[in-house]
């Protein structure tokens, strides 16, 4: 699960800082997500340190009277433009200090590489996996981290264009496992009602997604 809306006024790049909260929509949106997994056989929780993961873990943890375990493999991924704002015409990419972190899109040079981020996150499933072994498990994490093991599972490759990540606020990307092996990865968003306008595309509506794997 991606974290809520974050409450960021000065709309920086908030990455790995301490102190970024869930805006009140932000803790609609978590409480919605809880009650759309109520009734799901989940005996794990697990989310990146980071105050906005637990922060949208809570309330799913409460409901299945679990307490929210850390792993520091969910975490955002490392981001050179940390707490600066990111744009063309906002400072961040006029100054010619920062272009020299624009040269690879396919590493990314301005950030963690996203093989090192499909490394870590694997790793975390894998053993929220192993803990909720026969049950389901729920997983807090961030936009980027998520899409990039999406990819790596759906043999898709890891470089990519930010816009078209298909991984929204509060959204469910799902991995479905058979013994140790991924066998479908889905997508939905059950709260995707709350999403702000310039968030939701075209369509409007919530339908599950998903891919299934041949042996």
């Amino acid at each position: 699960m991606r974290h809520g809306e974050v409450h960021n006024p000065e709309g920086v790049l908030y990455g790995r800082l301490p102190d970024y909260h869930l805006s009140e929509l932000g803790k609609e949106m978590a409480e919605r997500v809880a009650d759309h997994l109520a009734g799901r056989d989940i005996t794990h929780v697990v989310a990146s340190p980071l105050d906005r993961a637990q922060e949208t873990a809570a309330p799913i943890a409460a409901a299945h009277g679990l307490k929210t375990a850390v792993d520091e493999r969910l975490i955002e991924a490392e981001n050179v433009f940390q707490g600066k704002t990111f744009g063309v015409g906002d400072g961040s990419l006029r100054n010619p200090s920062h272009w020299k972190y624009l040269t690879n899109p396919f590493r990314p040079s301005w950030g963690e590489p996203y093989i090192e981020q499909v490394v870590r996150m694997m790793g975390a499933l894998g053993a929220a996996r192993d803990a909720a072994r026969g049950h389901e498990a729920v997983c807090v994490s961030h936009q980027l981290p998520i899409w990039v093991t999406r990819c790596f599972a759906e043999h898709r490759r890891l470089w990519h264009d930010p816009r078209k990540r298909q991984c929204s606020l509060a959204s469910l990307t799902s991995f479905t496992y058979e013994g140790d092996r991924i066998v479908s990865v889905g997508y939905s968003e059950p709260a995707r009602d709350l999403l702000p306008a310039h968030l939701t595309g075209k369509g409007g509506k919530n339908q599950p997604v998903g891919k299934s794997f041949g042996a």
